[in-house]
């Protein structure tokens, strides 16, 4: 079932679940078929791909990274954070386009700081965009998840978590 964001518009239902996929000696990203459906759905076959923290590549369908791009405009009180942040996303990002076998090329300055060629990654859907991290960078993230599990399923009961 898709959703409505807060602009009214309609969004498609994304995949629920991580999902492994893997980059090849090129460089290209293989995505799971569910990943390139929702993208498709979302107008997102031509995306924005880039890192903002070094651990996580972003996969924005254009109308995401479109919003972002009018954040950073308008974010008059937080006008050096944005820049700052617009510049590096800039800077190891790039233009791409999802082709018709389910592949992407992540730009070659992403790849290069994030080691990012000839291995399986994970990837997931969060807040419009596709997430990817390497598999070592999952485990990590599951390890300290899973420490504070008991306390965080508590805290989302608490306020109607089922």
């Amino acid at each position: 079932m898709a959703e409505i964001d807060a602009n009214l518009e309609l969004i498609p239902e994304p995949p629920h679940s991580i999902a492994q996929a893997s980059v090849d000696d090129k460089g290209r990203l293989k995505l799971p078929a569910e990943f390139v459906a929702y993208l498709r759905a979302v107008d997102g076959i031509k995306v924005f791909i880039t890192t903002v923290d070094f651990r996580q590549v972003r996969i924005y369908p254009l109308p995401v990274w479109k919003r972002n791009a009018n954040l950073f405009d308008n974010a008059a009180e937080n006008a050096a954070a944005a820049e700052r942040v617009e510049r590096v996303a800039k800077a190891f990002g790039g233009d791409a386009e999802v082709d018709g076998s389910g592949r992407v090329l992540l730009p070659a300055s992403l790849r290069e700081a994030m080691g990012l060629e000839k291995q399986a990654v994970m990837v997931d859907v969060h807040k419009g965009r596709i997430n990817v991290v390497t598999k070592k960078v999952h485990d990590e993230l599951m390890q300290v998840y899973k420490a504070s599990l008991a306390d965080d399923v508590a805290a989302m009961t608490k306020i109607g978590f089922k």
